[in-house]
């Protein structure tokens, strides 16, 4: 968690690409990690990265245990366009 913290802090320092770049690695570790997908998804989003934007979006939403975060994480999603 430490280090996807960093990964946000770096991409709102240096953009979203350098986050990516801290972030993407972590997946692995964090693949049931609502925070990590979304946070993957709005750096993506942020980059104009949309297909992988969309995907992470999904990917949060699957793990939201509330119904207004997984909402709002689909609409999210939708957002990002076809």
């Amino acid at each position: 968690m430490i280090a996807l913290n960093r990964g946000v802090a770096v991409a709102m320092r240096d953009g979203p690409e350098a986050g990516l770049l801290l972030i993407n690695p972590l997946l692995t570790e964090l693949r049931g990690y609502l925070p990590a997908h979304a946070a993957l998804a709005d750096l993506c989003r942020r980059a104009s990265r949309l297909d992988e934007a969309r995907a992470h979006y999904l990917a949060a939403a699957a793990l939201a245990k509330r119904e207004p975060e997984r909402r709002f994480l689909l609409q999210r999603q939708t957002d990002c366009g076809d």
